[in-house]
Order: C-alpha cells, then structure tokens, then sequence
C-alpha cells in the first residue's frame, strides 16, 4: 500500500536513501571479518575452524529474524524496527573491541546478523510505503546496487583503513557511524505502520510444505558459496597465500563479485526473459561460477585474471534473484511475498554451513598460513555449485515432463 506520504516526492527520496544507507551499512559489516581475519584470530587465539563459526553465526542471526520483523515491520512500522536494527549492530560490534573471551564476538556477529536482516526487508516495505508499486522493481534494484557498494567499500578502502590506523580504530568509527545512522533513522523516516491481516502461520505451513520451493532453496542455498563463502571472509587470505598476492590488491580483488552483481541482476533477468527459461538461466549461473573457481583453483591467477574471472562469477551470484522469483510462481498470489522472505531465509543460512565447512577444511589442513589448506578448504565451493546446479537441472527435466503432450 502505498500512503499519503508518497506524495512529498523530496521525502520520500530522503526516507528511501536513509534505509538503502542502512542497507551499504550491514554489508560493510557483513565482508568486514574478510580484512580483518589476522588481527581478530590473533587478538582472540583462535583457529580457522573457530573463525569459521565466528563468521558463519552471522547468516544463522539473519535467517532467523526473517519471519519475526516481517511480521515487527507491519505492526510498528519500519521506523521503530530499523532503528533498533541499527543499534543492534552496533551492539554487536562491541565485543570485537572490548572483549577479551571469544564467547563475546561470537555473540556479537549473532546480534550484527539480527539486526542486519532488516535492512532488505525495511526496503522492501519502506519503498511500497514511499513510491508507487510500479516503481518497487527500479528503486529496489538501485538499493541493491548501494549495498553492493558497500560491500565493494568493505575491500580494499578498509583495509587501507586498517593498515594505516589499526583494526580497533576502524572499528569505533563504524560503531559511531551506525549510531549516527539510528538517530537519522528516528528523524526521518515517519511513525508510520500498516496492519497486517491473515492467517500467518497457515501460510507459513502452507510454503514450507510447498516440495518445489523447498527444493529450489535447497538447491540455491548450494551455490551461494563464491557469495557468502569466498567473497564474504575467505577470499582476501586465498588470493595472499595459494595466488601469492600483495595484501591490498587481495583484499580488493574480491569485491569484484560484488561489482559484478551490480549488473549481473539486470544481465541475468534479461537473459531469463528472453528464453522464456529461469531454470535454463540459473543452471547456466551455475555451471559458469564452478568452472570460475575450478580455474581459480588450478592455476594461481594474476590480479587482472583474478579480477576478471571474479567479476564474471560476480554476475552469476545474481541468480539468487531469479532463484527466489521462480520459488513465488509455485505458490498462490497472497503467499509469493512470504515465498520470497521465506526462500531468502533459507537459502542465507547456507551462509553458515559454506564458512563452518570451509574453515574446519582449512583447520584440519593446516591452518590459513598454508596454501595446500585454503586450496582443499575453497575446493568445495565448486563442488556445491556443481551439486546446486544438478538440483536445478533435474527439477528443470520435470517440468519439461510435465509440459510435453501425453502419447497418443
């Protein structure tokens, strides 16, 4: 529904930028342990194994807040909800800088991972309050391309930052700077909320006994590791010790998968809708990501080769969009929103499962100072990604199954 406050066109420019800020925020929070490995593993004594789960608990946080501030955002507004999210990751950075007991960060990256989750699901709502429905595909889609900013500023400018005035100063400045964040969030955006109506819960049952949804965030959930598993946290170290790269360009080099997304979304939409095909596009994504990385694997990349080769694998990391769209045509019209939140939801937590197994990998092998353990630790990124297609490939034959006329 959009409200009365759409019709204050500069307000509601400012209450879209506001939340897409928020947005570039938590996604700079969210890379940040990619820069920071070395200080925090030696700040704590911890192991990659333990690093791992320190990274991986913060897609567990947002998984499990989808639901709840779907449901938070539609009974007291966006503007209550986004500013405690703001102070909860704030909240969470905290143990990174005072804590001496690793239990604390642990916690942290939980409550940044908590109050992350509504960032998306704030834009979501913020946009149909403030601009008309035909609009939500634009200005959801140049959101996407702030927060990837973000994330792209989370490479090599932190850690410029961090090299030059040391992890803990970096630290305080992102801790004032999301504080500074909620009070503008409190000041601009509007006390505004809408009721929700329906029953929730037996649409919740209802998606998440849907076998076809399940099976697509399943079957994505396996490719999101070049996003959430490589480009998040483990890059920047592969690139410095299996490709011999000097630590600024590493921690750079990354953040071309997410350059890459920023058109991958438009390239890949594109191509769906001219073959009439999401399932051929996805499998397409796929496939090109695992050929990404089993290059990537055997033979050590220059800088340029790297950059290429991720921003390539950057413009396929766009198929989660296509994932989650295809995952809302099996369902009915009243449900494909919470299909969507649901299927996101899901397909997130492979965050976690992608940095524990890679980092036990790497700690079984011998640690992130050694190259033969960050090689069998990323090697199963392509794996997954081969497995993740094949499910895509198989529910793309049945339909082909479906649709072929019955013999005579």
């Amino acid at each position: 529904m959009t409200l009365s406050i759409s019709n204050a066109r500069g307000i509601s420019w400012m209450i879209w930028t506001i939340a897409s800020i928020f947005y570039a925020y938590q996604y700079v929070l969210r890379v940040m342990p990619n820069i920071m490995l070395g200080d925090i593993m030696q700040k704590f004594h911890i192991d990659a194994a333990m690093f791992g789960q320190f990274s991986g608990v913060y897609y567990i946080g947002y998984s499990l807040m989808h639901l709840p501030l779907g449901i938070m955002l539609d009974r007291y507004g966006p503007r209550k909800v986004q500013t405690l999210s703001i102070i909860l990751t704030v909240i969470g950075l905290s143990p990174l800088i005072f804590a001496n007991h690793w239990v604390y960060p642990i916690i942290g990256r939980f409550l940044i991972g908590l109050g992350s989750s509504a960032a998306i699901l704030g834009l979501f709502k913020i946009i149909r309050m403030t601009f008309q429905e035909e609009k939500f595909p634009r200005m959801l889609s140049f959101s996407v391309m702030i927060g990837l900013i973000g994330a792209i500023y989370g490479g090599g400018p932190v850690n410029y930052m961090r090299e030059t005035l040391g992890y803990e100063v970096v630290l305080y400045v992102f801790a004032l700077g999301g504080i500074l964040l909620a009070l503008a969030t409190y000041w601009i955006i509007p006390n505004i909320k809408t009721t929700s109506s329906g029953a929730v819960m037996s649409d919740i049952k209802e998606v998440l006994r849907n076998k076809k949804v399940l099976w697509i965030c399943l079957s994505a959930g396996l490719m999101v590791g070049p996003l959430e598993g490589f480009g998040d946290v483990w890059g920047t170290v592969f690139l410095k010790q299996f490709c011999g790269l000097e630590a600024t360009t590493a921690a750079s080099i990354p953040s071309m998968i997410f350059i890459g997304m920023c058109f991958g979304s438009p390239i890949l939409n594109l191509i769906a809708e001219k073959t009439s095909n999401y399932l051929l596009t996805i499998i397409g994504a796929g496939l090109v990501m695992a050929c990404g990385f089993a290059l990537l694997l055997a033979y050590p990349m220059t800088p340029s080769l790297a950059g290429l080769n991720f921003g390539i694998i950057g413009i396929c990391c766009a198929y989660q969009i296509l994932a989650i769209y295809k995952a809302s045509t099996y369902v009915r019209e009243e449900t494909a929103g919470l299909t969507t939140a649901i299927a996101n939801m899901i397909i997130m937590v492979f965050g976690y499962v992608f940095h524990t197994i890679i980092g036990s990998l790497i700690n079984a092998m011998g640690g992130p100072t050694t190259s033969d353990a960050l090689f069998y630790g990323v090697a199963i990124i392509p794996i997954a990604l081969c497995i993740g297609s094949s499910g895509f490939i198989l529910l793309f034959i049945q339909e082909r199954k479906t649709k072929l006329p019955a013999p005579q």
